[in-house]
């Protein structure tokens, strides 16, 4: 199968594979498995942070971020479209028991100013801002550029709140910009990125900050049911993911550039392809929830596996293992499925006793 509904849908590497087999290990929990611990002091030096803690998920770091920085009752500042507000189930009123307040940020960039603007300290009727949130690469699949990650910064710096950046996907981020991940990190206090997506681990992620902060977060880890014990065989793959994998982005950045253009040229489909960025192919085209489905189930016929749209988008990933072969199959696969679908859409809208739900499937 073709699997493009994420980057985490990557399967280990053979050489991943091998070196899980043979793993030293140990129990993590007290601090004494030398893989984990290999892993989380890489992550740290590749972020230029003093210490990391290795978690089982994106999610589960940046809420044991939330959980670690802010107080209960205070106020995270964050884009309205972010991962933490969209998809991470409300788990930080759960978690940490803070509120979030959005800020407009276009395609994932925030202002620094509105962030400015929403500063609040605490009094009687309003919380105080405990934290500020990044995310780049953002889950639009734009970047967001050094500048505004930089002001964001100053402004945090001139009010005494901390920064956190959900860099889920840093690697593709830096990867666009040209630049290193430490470069993006010193524009945060903590940093969560993951194993898992494009880098081909199987399971994890790190939280990278400052060495007092990972040993507040180790505590809270366990507080989350995030102890976990012989992860060295986890940590394994990660090594891999960061020693071996963060250069080969680039070609997944280049196939999901040609994903979109070849998507262009289809009826139908509106996308811009210099809005790609990252792996992250976004473009829309009408369809009914119904007529949705069998397109999805269409790609999936052909060997195909993608997500049905989302707010009318829908959403093609490319990672390690589509290369230029994948590519072609899914643009043969989309100018057929597509292509019926706009002629369907077409056939209905003119046709006698055609209804509005008709000329919208």
């Amino acid at each position: 199968m073709i699997d493009i509904r994420s980057d985490t849908v990557t399967q280990p590497t053979e050489a991943m594979r091998k070196a899980m087999a043979r793993a030293e290990v140990g129990d993590d929990v007290y601090g004494d498995d030398p893989t984990v611990n290999r892993l989380e002091a890489l992550g740290a030096e590749l972020l230029g942070k003093e210490a990391a803690v290795f978690v089982p998920s994106g999610t589960f770091g940046n809420q044991l971020a939330l959980f670690t920085w802010c107080r209960r009752g205070t106020e995270v500042i964050l884009g309205e479209e972010s991962h933490i507000v969209e998809h991470e189930a409300g788990a930080a009123s759960v978690i940490a028991g803070v509120q979030t307040r959005c800020v407009p940020a276009p395609v994932g960039i925030p202002e620094p100013e509105e962030i400015l603007r929403r500063l609040r300290k605490q009094d009687l009727h309003a919380p105080a801002t405990s934290l500020i949130c990044l995310e780049n690469a953002h889950s639009s699949g734009r970047v967001v550029p050094l500048a505004v990650m930089d002001g964001t910064k100053a402004i945090a710096v001139e009010g005494g709140i901390p920064v956190h950046l959900d860099g889920a996907r840093i690697f593709n981020a830096t990867a666009a910009l040209g630049c290193e991940a430490r470069d993006l990190a010193r524009s945060a206090d903590s940093v969560m990125f993951c194993l898992s997506k494009g880098l081909c681990a199987p399971v994890g992620s790190l939280l990278a900050g400052p060495k007092d902060f990972a040993g507040a977060a180790r505590l809270k880890r366990k507080v989350m049911g995030g102890g976990m014990r012989q992860a060295g065989i986890l940590a394994a793959a990660g090594i891999i993911a960061l020693t071996e994998h963060p250069p080969l982005l680039a070609e997944d950045h280049e196939m999901a550039k040609r994903l979109a253009r070849g998507l262009a040229e289809i009826p139908g489909i509106k996308i811009d392809p210099g809005a790609v960025e990252i792996n992250m192919v976004f473009f829309a085209f009408r369809a009914s929830p119904e007529s949705a489905a069998g397109i999805v189930k269409a790609f999936a016929g052909r060997g195909i596996l993608i997500n049905p749209p989302e707010k009318g988008l829908w959403r093609f990933v490319t990672h390690y293992w589509i290369r230029e072969g994948e590519v072609r199959a899914i643009l043969e696969a989309a100018a057929e499925t597509f292509g019926a679908a706009a002629d369907f859409t077409a056939d209905s809208a003119a046709g006698p006793g055609s209804s509005e739900k008709g000329a919208t499937a």
